[in-house]
């Protein structure tokens, strides 16, 4: 199953399925007009959602299609109930705390770390990243996030995979400038971290295949800046904690509400010819090998992209692609805007 979330007018978009080329669309209002209507009442609708991508994929110019525009897509959900990171890629944090002379908390190693998002507005994923000045150091970090069913509180790690019900990448938008002296409140991070942007399609578990473990994406993330690849980290290596492990978690002290967002961090991996998934980490890996930083974070209009193919090169999720811009002045508020 594949599905969207179109960008045309209501606040929470219009959800539709999409071919398994991700070039064919068409609205199901028979069965949820949102995907979190849909997940709310996923038991009903999961069949529903599978048996229409089948037909879909049968008769792609079937009566009621349309042609699927990535361009028009918002991020699967627009807003969710919760967002929540983890870091499971140890890499990423070893590598960014030894260039700056920190220490890792030795914690990490053996207990999952995660922090809560905001999560009442995300952004389309080919929207641009919204920055007031470029001296906050803006930076992209690409991630592999799940989407969840509602997860009674004390579901284990060996009974949460069957809750994973969706699978997106995402652009986790952060302004390193504002996060460092923020993280240093002790307080967790809010100002710089801006919305984030998901892939235009989520899909479900058993329409990854091969490239599903069951519990991790087991595909290259590709990232690209200023049309440089900097990186493609492969989702299930080095991964200290898995997306089940991560449910749990979560649930040890708390229901989580069907359409809850859970992602496990910067994709990194130890491997130095994988590369990088964010600037900082890149910047990290040129201080530790050579002294200083050479790449800069993002300025005005530079562009990023974020995908994940499969094994035969075919795009899975669809791209985020974003070029990082100032706001627009005189932007009229979201109740105006629609």
């Amino acid at each position: 199953m594949r599905v969207a979330t179109l960008d045309n007018g209501p606040r929470d978009g219009t959800l539709v399925v999409v071919s398994a080329d991700l070039g064919r669309a068409m609205t199901v209002p028979g069965i949820a007009r949102t995907l979190q209507a849909a997940l709310d009442d996923w038991a009903r609708c999961e069949p529903l959602l599978e048996e229409a991508c089948r037909r879909l994929d049968a008769d792609p110019h079937m009566a009621g299609s349309i042609a699927f525009d990535q361009a028009s897509a918002h991020s699967p959900l627009p807003r969710a109930y919760q967002w929540c990171e983890a870091s499971v890629y140890i890499t990423h944090l070893e590598r960014c705390r030894r260039s700056t002379g920190r220490d890792l908390p030795q914690q990490l190693y053996t207990e999952i770390g995660m922090y809560q998002g905001g999560s009442d507005s995300f952004v389309p994923p080919h929207s641009p990243m919204y920055c007031f000045d470029e001296q906050w150091d803006a930076d992209l970090e690409a991630g592999i996030c799940v989407i969840v069913d509602d997860v009674p509180m004390g579901t284990t790690a060996a009974q949460a995979g069957k809750h994973i019900k969706l699978v997106v990448l995402v652009n986790d938008f952060s302004l390193r400038r504002v996060q460092f002296p923020e993280m240093a409140k002790g307080l967790g991070v809010l100002l710089s971290k801006p919305a984030n942007a998901y892939s235009p399609v989520a899909v479900s578990p058993g329409s990854l295949g091969a490239a599903w473990t069951g519990s991790m994406l087991n595909r290259p993330v590709t990232v690209t800046v200023r049309g440089e690849v900097i990186g493609d980290p492969i989702g299930d290596v080095d991964a200290l904690f898995e997306f089940p492990a991560l449910i749990a978690h979560l649930a040890t002290t708390r229901d989580i509400c069907a359409g809850s967002i859970i992602g496990a961090g910067t994709v990194a991996n130890r491997d130095p010819a994988r590369g990088s998934a964010c600037l900082l980490e890149k910047r990290a890996i040129e201080i530790l090998e050579g002294g200083a930083a050479v790449t800069p974070f993002l300025r005005f209009g530079d562009e990023i992209r974020i995908e994940a193919f499969d094994a035969n090169g075919a795009s899975i999720f669809g791209a985020i692609r974003q070029t990082l811009e100032p706001p627009v002045t005189g932007r009229q508020d979201m109740g105006e805007q629609r």
